[in-house]
C-alpha cells in the first residue's frame, strides 16, 4: 500500500484525505495540531497522525523517507524546505501552491531525481490553468491562435449567505484574502502592459455578468503577463487575471487601503478605540468619524464602504484591546471574528475563462469556458473541494504511475489536465465549455 505524507490539516484538506483513504492509499497527517489530524481520519484503519512543528526537519526528513510522495499543504514559505527533502530522498511532491523562482530553480535537481514536483495543482492555480489549456490546445490543434484571453475567478458565499455590506466571507485562509488585498497588478491589454499600483488595486475594477449569479465585480490578480510564456501565448494581445468579488468587497477594501487600515508597521495601541485608531490612521479628529471621512480631500468614499465600516465596528467607541500590534492585524482580525461562514452556510466558486480566438480562413470566435459549484455545509465547503481533489488525482496518478515526468511541473500539459478534468467531472465539478460565440461577447 503506497503512503501518502499530508503536511497540514488547514480547510482544503478535508476532501483530499477522504479521497486517497477511499482509493486505497494510506495517509499520515502531519500537523502541528494532532486532534484535527484525528478528526479528518476519523479513525480509518489506513490513517495515521503525527504532531508536529514546522521546525523540527529531522522527522521531517523521517517522514518524507518514510512515505511514497509528499503534499505540502503549509503555508508556500515552506514548500521549498518540503523539496530540498524530497530531492534528498527522491520523492515526489505535490502543493497547490504557484512555484516560487525558488522552487522553479528545482527543476534541474528534480529531473536528475528522477521525481516529478507539481504545484499549482489546486483550484486558482489550477483547475484554472486546466480549463484554460484544454481550450488553448483545441484551438492550435484546429490552426487558430488566441488573441485575448480572460480568466476570472472568486471563491463567495452563496448569495443568499452574501448577507453583509462587503458581500463576502471567509472560506479559506482568512489572513491570506487580507494579505493578498495588498497586492499591485500587471496585466496586457490591447497590446498594452498595465500597471496597478497596490494602492490603487480596488479602483481597477469592472463589472461582470455571471450566468445563474448575476453581477459581480472583477479586479485583476497580481502578475497576469508571466501567463503569457506559461501559457505559450506569444502575441497575444490581452492576458488578464481577474478575482471575483460581490459588490461592497472592493469599496470597503479601496478605502482600507486609502487610510492605511492594512498596513504594516507596529505601534503601541493600548487603551485605543476603534474609532480612534481609524480617527488616527486617516488624519482626522474622530468626532465624527464618518462625515470626518466624506469630507477629507481626495478620499470620496462610497456609502456602501462607510457602511462596512459601520458595519465591522470601526466606528465604535470598543475598547480594540491590543498593545504593540499593526494596523494589517487589528483589521484583519476584526474581519475574521465577524466574517466567517458560518457552519450551515454554504460556499460557491466562480470561474470564467473568456477567449477570442481567431483562425488561417479570418473567423474569429469568443470561446466561454465556465464553472459554478457549490459546497455543502454539511460535508464539505467548494473552496475545499476544488483546492484538494484536483491535488489528489494528481497524487493519485503519480503514485499508480500514470504520469512519468521529472522535474517541477505546473498541470499545463494534456497527459496531466485532461485525465483530472475528466475525474473531477465524474465528481460534479465541471467547466461548461461554449464555442462559437459571437465576437461581441468578450471583454471590452
Amino acid at each position: 500500500m503506497k503512503k501518502v505524507l499530508i503536511l497540514g490539516a488547514g480547510l482544503v484538506s478535508k476532501p483530499m484525505v477522504e479521497y486517497l483513504l477511499e482509493e486505497g492509499f494510506e495517509v499520515i497527517i502531519a500537523t502541528r495540531t494532532k486532534e484535527k489530524a484525528d478528526k479528518l481520519l476519523g479513525g480509518h484503519k489506513n490513517g495515521r497522525s503525527v504532531a508536529w512543528m514546522t521546525e523540527d526537519m529531522n522527522t521531517l526528513s523521517a517522514m518524507v523517507k518514510d512515505s511514497d510522495l509528499a503534499v505540502s499543504l503549509l503555508p508556500y514559505k515552506y514548500h521549498v524546505d518540503v523539496a530540498k527533502l524530497c530531492l534528498k530522498h527522491r520523492k515526489p511532491l505535490v502543493t497547490t501552491s504557484y512555484v516560487s523562482p525558488a522552487m522553479q530553480a528545482l527543476h534541474d535537481d528534480a529531473v536528475k531525481a528522477g521525481v516529478i514536483f507539481l504545484n499549482e495543482a489546486g483550484l486558482d492555480p489550477g483547475i484554472d490553468h486546466m480549463s484554460a489549456m484544454r481550450i488553448i490546445d483545441n484551438v492550435r490543434e484546429r490552426g487558430g491562435k488566441i488573441d485575448e484571453f480572460y480568466s476570472l475567478c472568486g471563491a463567495l458565499p452563496a448569495p443568499e449567505f452574501a448577507t453583509n455590506p462587503l458581500g463576502y466571507k471567509f472560506s479559506w485562509s482568512p489572513k491570506g484574502v487580507v494579505l493578498a488585498s495588498r497586492n499591485g497588478a500587471t496585466y496586457l491589454k490591447h497590446g498594452e502592459i498595465v500597471n496597478i499600483e497596490p494602492i490603487n488595486l480596488f479602483k481597477a475594477r469592472f463589472p461582470h455578468f455571471f450566468p445563474g449569479i448575476g453581477e459581480l465585480e472583477v479586479y485583476p490578480n497580481r502578475d497576469s503577463v508571466s501567463y503569457v510564456d506559461i501559457y505559450g501565448l506569444k502575441g497575444i494581445r490581452t492576458m488578464y487575471r481577474g478575482t471575483f468579488r460581490f459588490k461592497g468587497w472592493c469599496e470597503t477594501l479601496d478605502l482600507m487601503k486609502a487610510i492605511g487600515l492594512i498596513d504594516d508597521g507596529d505601534k503601541d495601541y493600548t487603551g485605543m478605540t476603534y474609532r480612534q485608531f481609524v480617527a488616527e490612521k486617516a488624519g482626522l479628529p474622530g468626532k465624527d468619524l464618518r462625515n470626518e471621512l466624506k469630507a477629507k480631500p481626495g478620499l470620496n468614499p462610497s456609502e456602501r464602504a462607510l457602511e462596512s465600516f459601520d458595519w465591522l465596528g470601526l466606528f465604535s467607541d470598543k475598547e480594540m484591546g491590543y498593545a504593540v500590534t499593526s494596523p494589517y492585524e487589528i483589521t484583519s482580525d476584526l474581519m475574521i471574528k465577524l466574517m466567517w461562514l458560518g457552519d450551515n452556510e454554504r460556499d460557491m466558486i466562480v470561474m470564467q475563462h473568456l477567449f477570442l480566438a481567431t483562425y488561417h480562413d479570418g473567423k474569429r470566435e469568443v470561446i466561454s469556458s465556465r464553472m459554478l459549484d457549490f459546497g455543502t455545509p454539511a460535508t464539505n465547503t467548494s473552496i475545499a473541494r476544488t483546492v484538494a481533489l484536483p491535488a489528489a488525482m494528481a497524487v493519485k496518478m503519480i503514485l499508480t504511475g500514470k504520469i512519468d515526468l521529472h522535474g517541477v511541473y505546473r498541470p499545463i500539459l494534456p497527459e496531466l489536465y485532461n485525465p483530472i478534468l475528466d475525474e473531477l467531472e465524474a465528481n460534479g465539478i465541471r467547466m461548461v465549455e461554449e464555442y462559437g460565440l459571437p465576437v461581441e461577447m468578450m471583454i471590452k
